[in-house]
C-alpha cells in the first residue's frame, strides 16, 4: 500500500488522499472526524497525507522524527499556495 501512496502522491497529493480514503483505514485511524481530512483535502493535502501516513506507519501516533516529516509536508503546502498566489499577480507570464 505504501508504494502506491508514494506513487500517487508524486502525481497529486489529492489523488493519493482519495485512494488512501478508498482503499485503507489510515484517515479514520488518524482523524476522529471526517471534517478534518475533508478540509485538509482542499487546503493542506500534503500535510493531511503525511500526518495520516505517519500515524498509520508508526505506533498509533505521531512522535519524534515523524513530526519533521509532517512539518516538511506543511512547508510544501505553503510553498505551493504562495507560488500559486505569486503566479496570479498581474504582469506575470
Amino acid at each position: 500500500m505504501g508504494c502506491f501512496v508514494v506513487l500517487f502522491a508524486l502525481v497529486s497529493p489529492r489523488l493519493a488522499l482519495f485512494f488512501v480514503w478508498l482503499f485503507s483505514d489510515w484517515l479514520s485511524r488518524a482523524f476522529d472526524s471526517w471534517a478534518v481530512p475533508l478540509i485538509g483535502f482542499f487546503l493542506l493535502p500534503w500535510t493531511t497525507l503525511a500526518y495520516a501516513a505517519m500515524w498509520a506507519l508508526g505506533n498509533d501516533g505521531v512522535h519524534g522524527f515523524e513530526w519533521f516529516i509532517v512539518v516538511l509536508a506543511f512547508l510544501a503546502d505553503l510553498s505551493s499556495h504562495f507560488e500559486g498566489a505569486r503566479m496570479r499577480q498581474p504582469g506575470r507570464t
